[in-house]
């Protein structure tokens, strides 16, 4: 933290419930400038919750207690700034002083309000604010305000060096992968020059190589631009790289607060693999053969998202996909569920004792198999009027007795990681009052009560804590063996990858480079396969 760094943010005794429960309770704490405050817990501790009353979400007012923000202003033009004692107003170089906006005592329209919410930006888990029929660079361009085309177009490409998305500068963002997304979502909130940025689990379903360029590019928009950052992760060691001071949230309250290499020891949990756990396999019920997905682009000409690749999965297998950003593993699984055809090659699922091939269309298609294959994508999403037991029995598809469809929910529930008395918490709570954690855990359980015949996952761990994630995992594990289940999971987590798979597919640029054991497959990774290739292909 710079030396002579000012208050910036206070946080008095701030609280806040939802439908009576309790998820914030008397947060105190202050965020000076040009400082990181990392915030780490279990999903439910609360740390979503405060980030977005700092940003001043409606839903999220505090019941009770202030947000403060310590900021220069200038009389003359409106304009704020950093606290600053005696700075000038460095667009029309009047004097400043400093001014205390009680955020949520102000009303919506004031004008200190207005100004100090859009000097904060925030980056939230697992949603992609972009718009996504324009190019990458004209997403950027839309959060950069008055300034000429040649400024624009320099301070664009400046923000896409920074997170390293200068190769896919022309793309349209609905084309991009998940981290190549996140990192554009990224450029567009320092495209604001915020006075706080507002980072919640911003690496989560990133691959490592992926997420050190967004930690690098968070690191230095610090330094060079003064603001200061609240950032949320389950991953002790992003917050032991990113912050100057955390905060231990459990159960809403401030458990602990000090050194980030202290305060995240309590979270490096390591996962283990029971081996009861392990059962025989069946025969294959996924069959890729020499399967291909091209496409066309108007900029790179022909781009092989997925190029020849073989392999089977077998009934009760757990079967990973590993690989960077844009490796083309989230496209091979669209490909597997039906969702994308493929150019050339097979995709086979056997249903009964067919063969059903995936890119043929209609009902005696891939439609005989997709009734049967669950699946939970990246940006999963809850109905927001419907409370969890409804989210759950509505996929069911069928028309159940109350009770039966009660005890199937809290059922899956249980198979996921909630508690008994978690589900007793939440089973009637609507979405707007879980933690994301949470969400995707219901998420989770709603894919797996149809009864899949196999699942496919893709990033199902990403924004979890360690211990949620270990718990998610013993469940993966425990639908295997108990229903008989098969999953394909994509996933940058290579804890949760040796803890659940029996086999692994590494890919790079569309290709599949290795086919083993998670521990033959991750003890053979060179160094290149782990600082990546930006000429790797588009996931899409």
């Amino acid at each position: 933290m710079p030396e002579g760094s000012e208050v910036f943010i206070v946080l008095d005794k701030v609280s806040k419930s939802f439908n009576g429960n309790q998820v914030l309770r008397d947060i105190s704490t202050t965020v000076r400038t040009g400082e990181v405050l990392g915030l780490i817990g279990k999903s439910g501790s609360g740390k979503s919750v405060l980030i977005n009353a700092m940003r001043g979400n409606k839903e999220y007012k505090p019941d009770s207690g202030r947000i403060i923000y310590r900021v220069n202003h200038c009389d003359s033009c409106g304009w704020i700034d950093m606290p600053s004692p005696g700075a000038k107003c460095p667009r029309c170089g009047k004097g400043t002083k400093i001014v205390e906006i009680d955020f949520w005592a102000l009303s919506e329209r004031d004008p200190l309000r207005m100004a100090m919410r859009g000097r904060i930006a925030i980056m939230l888990q697992r949603t992609f604010a972009l718009y996504g029929d324009l190019s990458v660079i004209e997403n950027v361009f839309e959060a950069i305000k008055e300034r000429s085309d040649e400024k624009k177009v320099a301070r664009a490409i400046e923000l896409l060096e920074m997170v390293n998305m200068t190769y896919r500068t022309m793309h349209i963002a609905r084309d991009l992968s998940g981290g190549e997304k996140q990192r554009t979502v990224l450029a567009r909130q320092l495209a604001r020059e915020p006075l706080l940025f507002l980072a919640d689990e911003p690496t989560g379903t990133l691959d490592p190589e992926t997420a050190d360029i967004v930690h690098k590019a968070l690191i230095k928009a610090v330094k060079d631009t003064g603001m200061a950052m609240v950032v949320t992760s389950h991953w002790p060691k992003a917050i032991e790289l990113l912050s100057h001071r955390a905060i231990w949230l459990e159960d809403g309250m401030i458990k602990a607060e000090g050194d980030p290499k202290e305060i995240t020891k309590a979270f490096d949990v390591k996962f283990v693999r029971d081996k009861d756990m392990d059962v025989q396999v069946g025969q294959p019920i996924i069959r890729v053969e020499n399967a291909k997905k091209y496409f066309y682009s108007i900029v790179r000409g022909v781009v092989k998202a997925v190029d020849d690749v073989t392999f089977d999965v077998n009934e009760k297998e757990i079967f990973g996909l590993i690989g960077l950003s844009g490796a083309g593993k989230t496209t091979l699984s669209r490909m597997i569920s039906g969702i994308t055809p493929a150019t050339h090659g097979d995709v086979l699922v056997r249903i009964g004792d067919d063969w059903v091939n995936m890119s043929d269309m209609g009902e005696e298609g891939r439609g005989r198999a997709t009734q049967y294959i669950g699946i939970m994508h990246q940006e999963n999403a809850l109905y927001p009027f419907n409370t969890v037991l409804q989210n759950l029995t509505v996929c069911l598809g069928m028309k159940l007795p109350q009770e039966l469809a009660k005890m199937k929910a809290i059922q899956v529930m249980r198979g996921v990681g909630f508690t008994a008395k978690e589900v007793e918490r939440i089973l009637y709570a609507y979405p707007d009052a879980l933690s994301v954690g949470e969400k995707q855990r219901i998420a989770l359980a709603r894919t797996m009560i149809i009864e899949p015949r196999f699942v496919v996952l893709d990033e199902p761990t990403g924004t979890m804590d360690p211990i949620t994630r270990q718990a998610v995992a013993r469940s993966v594990l425990n639908a295997r063996k108990e229903l008989n289940e098969t999953f394909l999971i994509v996933s940058h987590d290579m804890d949760f990858i040796l803890a659940c798979c029996d086999r692994v597919a590494h890919m790079k640029g569309g290709k599949m480079v290795a086919l083993g054991t998670p521990q033959e497959v991750l003890k053979d990774l060179t160094q290149e396969d782990l600082e990546g290739d930006e000429s790797d292909v588009c996931e899409v």
